[in-house]
């Protein structure tokens, strides 16, 4: 992150993210979550009707966090964030986390950041919002 020159609109790199099988099992096996749309093709697609795979929301959260405290670096903390998962995404997808600059308090030293999921159609799939602390 540049130290100086933040200004409304100014971007955040974004990153790119192609889940694949084994990232989603070690994911779902690291915050034991069982839940069978995110492993189990046949019973994704035939019970609960989705066209493949579903990348798991909170690995999504988990990247906006990641977009942020990298690009923030050494230079300051995320003191909050926020997102929703608005649209379902699925494996063999490439997805973007990035955002922008949306308010600076020089006062406070404190930044407002949108933020974003998007798919490969440019779509927002996880829409968020968070504030970081410069140091």
């Amino acid at each position: 992150m540049p130290s100086i020159d933040i200004a409304v609109g100014t971007a955040i790199e974004e990153r790119s993210h192609h889940p694949s099988m084994v990232s989603l099992f070690l994911y779902n096996a690291v915050i034991w979550n069982p839940h069978r749309i995110h492993f189990d093709e046949t019973y994704t697609t035939q019970v609960e009707k989705h066209p493949g795979i579903v990348i798991d929301g909170p690995l999504q959260g988990d990247w906006l966090a990641q977009v942020v405290t990298e690009w923030l670096s050494d230079d300051g903390t995320l003191v909050e964030m926020e997102y929703s998962n608005r649209r379902a995404c699925y494996l063999g997808e490439t997805l973007r986390a990035g955002g922008t600059v949306s308010e600076v308090n020089r006062e406070t030293g404190t930044i407002s950041l949108e933020l974003y999921i998007k798919n490969q159609r440019n779509e927002v799939l996880a829409p968020g919002r968070a504030i970081v602390k410069l140091s």
